[in-house]
């Protein structure tokens, strides 16, 4: 049987609020799905992703979770 590939994950969490932020960085923590504080999702590591963590760094904390689970 072959090997299959795991695909690298993130998790990303909101740990700051967005009230009083500008308006692109809101957006881009609303893109990776994130609303309230505290709340975690589980993306595919890639460009897109990145940017947005970027683009808002301080607002989210990412880490690097492997994919066993699929």
């Amino acid at each position: 049987m072959a090997k299959k590939k795991q695909k690298k994950m993130l998790k990303v969490t909101l740990v700051r609020g967005l009230a009083g932020k500008p308006e692109s960085h809101v957006q881009a923590v609303r893109s990776l799905g994130l609303r309230k504080p505290g709340q975690s999702r589980l993306l595919e590591d890639n460009p897109m992703v990145w940017g947005n963590v970027r683009k808002a760094h301080y607002l989210v904390k990412v880490e690097e979770v492997s994919d066993e689970a699929s």
